[in-house]
Order: C-alpha cells, then sequence, then structure tokens
C-alpha cells in the first residue's frame, strides 16, 4: 500500500534507493510518506504562527505596544537560523537524527501552548513581552528541525525525489491555510484573542501529532565524517574552504528579496485603507494559494535543476516587486485591497520556490557527507545576514517603502548570475 501511493504521489521517480545509506533503500515508500505527513502538520502548524500575519494581528487585538510588532520577524527568524551550528555540535557524535527532530517538534508544541495561555489570559505589554519570550524559546525548537529534516531526508530519500516530497507538503497545508483564512474573514471582527487562542491551542496539537508520526520513519544508523563535532570555529570554516558552498550562502542571502518585500507590500496596503482584523483572513488565504500552487509546481522543478529554480525565483521575485512600484504609480488599482493582495500572492508564489530550491540544493550538495555541516552553517550565516539586510531595508524604508523595495530586488537580481554560478548537484548533475 505505501509503495502504490507512494508511487501515485511522486511521479517523477529520478532517483536510486541503493544509494541510500544502510537499508533505508528499502523503506522509501513509508519513510517518505511519514515525512510528508509530519512535514504537512508542521506547516499546518506554521501557517498559525506567523509572524507577518497571525501574531502581527495577535499583538494588536492584546492591546501590546506597536513597538514590538517590529521584533516579531527578526526573532522568529534569526533566532530560528542562529543556533544552528552549537545544535550541530551537540548532534555530531550521534549516529540517528531522528531522535533530535523529535524533540524539537515537541518543544515547539510547548511554546505554542504557551502562546494559546498568552493570548487568553493577557494583554497589554506584559502580554506582548510573554508573547514575544515565547515566540524566541519557539524559534530555538524549530531551528532544531529545521538542522534534523535535511538529513534525515537525505539518508533515507533518494536524490531527484525530495523536492517533490516537500512539495506535497507544502500543497497539503496550502488548503489548511486557505480554510482558516476564509474562518477569519467570516469572522471579521468578531475574531478576538479567544479565536487566536483556539487557533494556536490546535496548532500546538499538530507539532504533537507530527511527532507521533515522524517517529516511525526507519533512518539507519550512520556514521558520517563532519567538522561539526570539531567544534563551532571548525564549521564556519567552511565559508572560507569550501567555494560550492561559499556561493550557496552568498545566493541565499541575495535571495532576501522574496521573504523580506512581503511585509513592506502589507504595509503600503494598510497605508492605503484602514486595516481591520477581517483583512487578515485574504492574506493568509493567498499564502495558503501559494502553498497549494507551488508545492506541485515546484517541487518537481527543484529536483531536475534546484539551481536554476533558485535563480529563477530571485529573478522573479525582483521583477515582480519594480513593477509593483512602477504600476502603483499609473493605475488606479494601488487604491484597492485586492492589488495588494494580487501582488503579495506572486510574492508569495515565488517564494515558495526559493524555498523549495535551496532546501534541495543543499541536501543534495551535502550527499558526500557533511550535511549536517552544510545546513547548520548556512542556517547560521543566514541568520546573522538577515538581521543585517533587515537592519539595512528598515533603516532605507524610513525614507518610504519604495526605496528599501528597490533596494531589496537590486540585491536579488544581482543574485541571478551568482545562483547560476553555482555547480549542479542532485540529479541536474548527472543529467
Amino acid at each position: 500500500m505505501p509503495d502504490r501511493l507512494y508511487a501515485r504521489l511522486i511521479s517523477d521517480r529520478g532517483g536510486d534507493p541503493s544509494d541510500l545509506p544502510g537499508d533505508a533503500g528499502d523503506h522509501v515508500a513509508d519513510s517518505a510518506l511519514r515525512t510528508v505527513a509530519a512535514l504537512t502538520l508542521t506547516k499546518i502548524g506554521d501557517s498559525v504562527v506567523d509572524a507577518k500575519t497571525v501574531l502581527a494581528w495577535l499583538l494588536g487585538s492584546m492591546g501590546a505596544p506597536a513597538a514590538l510588532t517590529g521584533l516579531l520577524v527578526p526573532i522568529r527568524e534569526s533566532g530560528a537560523l542562529l543556533p544552528q551550528v552549537a545544535v550541530a555540535r551537540v548532534v555530531a557524535d550521534h549516529a540517528r537524527r531522528t531522535p533530535a527532530w523529535l524533540v524539537g517538534a515537541i518543544g515547539q508544541a510547548a511554546a505554542v501552548a504557551a502562546m494559546a495561555v498568552i493570548a487568553a489570559t493577557m494583554e497589554g505589554l506584559a502580554g506582548g513581552l510573554a508573547l514575544l519570550a515565547a515566540l524566541a524559546v519557539f524559534a530555538v525548537f524549530r531551528a532544531v528541525c529545521s538542522l534534523m529534516i535535511k538529513d534525515v531526508m537525505g539518508r533515507t530519500i533518494p536524490t531527484g525525489e525530495r523536492g517533490q516530497v516537500t512539495g506535497w507538503s507544502t500543497t497539503a497545508s496550502g488548503i489548511v491555510a486557505i480554510t482558516v483564512g476564509l474562518g477569519i474573514r467570516a469572522l471579521g471582527e468578531d475574531a478576538g484573542t479567544a479565536v487566536f487562542a483556539a487557533l494556536l491551542a490546535g496548532a500546538a496539537m499538530m507539532w504533537l501529532a507530527s511527532a507521533a508520526t515522524f517517529a516511525g520513519i526507519h533512518e539507519p544508523p550512520v556514521e558520517e565524517p563532519g567538522v561539526a563535532g570539531n567544534g563551532i570555529w571548525a564549521s564556519l570554516q567552511l565559508l572560507r574552504t569550501d567555494q560550492p558552498f561559499r556561493r550557496f550562502v552568498i545566493s541565499r542571502t541575495l535571495l532576501l528579496v522574496s521573504a523580506l518585500t512581503p511585509p513592506f507590500i502589507v504595509a503600503r496596503a494598510a497605508a492605503a485603507s484602514d486595516a481591520s482584523i477581517n483583512d487578515l483572513g485574504p492574506f493568509l488565504v493567498a499564502a495558503g494559494l501559494a502553498s497549494l500552487i507551488g508545492g506541485r509546481l515546484w517541487g518537481p522543478l527543484a529536483d531536475r535543476s534546484s539551481r536554476r529554480l533558485i535563480a529563477a525565483a530571485s529573478g522573479a521575485a525582483s521583477v515582480i516587486a519594480l513593477a509593483f512600484l512602477g504600476l502603483s504609480q499609473v493605475t488606479a488599482l494601488a487604491e484597492t485591497t485586492w492589488w495588494y493582495l494580487g501582488v503579495y500572492l506572486l510574492l508569495a508564489l515565488v517564494h515558495q520556490g526559493a524555498r523549495l530550491g535551496r532546501a534541495t540544493y543543499i541536501v543534495d550538495l551535502g550527499d558526500g557527507g557533511g550535511r549536517t555541516d552544510y545546513v547548520a552553517v548556512s542556517n547560521t550565516a543566514i541568520g546573522v545576514l538577515l538581521l543585517a539586510v533587515g537592519a539595512i531595508s528598515s533603516a532605507v524604508a524610513l525614507f518610504g517603502t519604495g526605496p528599501a523595495i528597490v533596494l531589496l530586488s537590486v540585491a536579488g537580481l544581482i543574485g541571478v548570475p551568482v545562483s547560476l554560478s553555482m555547480p549542479e548537484v542532485g540529479r541536474g548533475a548527472a543529467a
């Protein structure tokens, strides 16, 4: 049964199970289906614990100071990236990565449950600070899962099929995100903190369910030589000594256009109209549609050539953002919510391609060993660079959101040739 279902889901079977370590090749279908289910559940939770939309609205509903809203994205994103080299050091001597992923999932469930309690019982400055503290804890455990999932997939799913596995989980979670968005839209002004508390409690259950699912994955014990076990500094030396890896980190930094531009689009939408809480729903629906479409669209492309997908996403995000600025000056659509929602949807769709492309590339790049080191160092480096780029774009935004969008778009255009200069990996290298 698992074999038939896996064959229906993964139409482009380009991998060789015999290349996997130990007897993992005998359990590919079951491991892949469990991975799809576990990632789907966590992505459903992620759609609720969204710093750019849901948590921002929640802080407003709690009456927290507006200044705290600006800390949501940096805490969630950088908090989930910066600790990864240290995490890699801790797990370096362990032959399996699945147990560490389970710890991360349960930790996230506990942190989100704490957010639900905070939403239901606290308000004002105290409530806002408590929510940020819970988000910081959530981000640290998220760092563990983000690092471990790459290694588990690399050990249990063949090259050329990993992008499709991730794509299916993205598609499934998109359906749920659309449902949640429509529900909040229907509630309108009645969507107060009690509704958010219920959503967060449900999200916590998603992580617990994902842990129960992921625990059944057959991951053989493997002793892979890596530099993480030699210390944090040795890990960071990869940026100096490994040119393909260094190019990937540079490319990923320039691709921040797809991640950092959407908040500016939302800010312009809010400035153009009197936003109310039910305006959250359409943006969640747009994000869900991007996941629904992008998961099936980008997954196979990531398996064929993740390098080219990264380059295409970088260029497309920049073109969309620049076109948005230009058309906003000459069309009356700029005064409607649908205009901003459309642009947000396109950027979210492109961002799904960027995420799938870079996740597939780094897993395939590490197939020769040291995958944990690659993922940990790249994410830690991006955590630092995200803070730097975010600070620069925020400073430029003092002169208006337009200059900030231009800055990020130019970086994205530069990222196109950098991405294309990376070596092919995975199935693309064998073509």
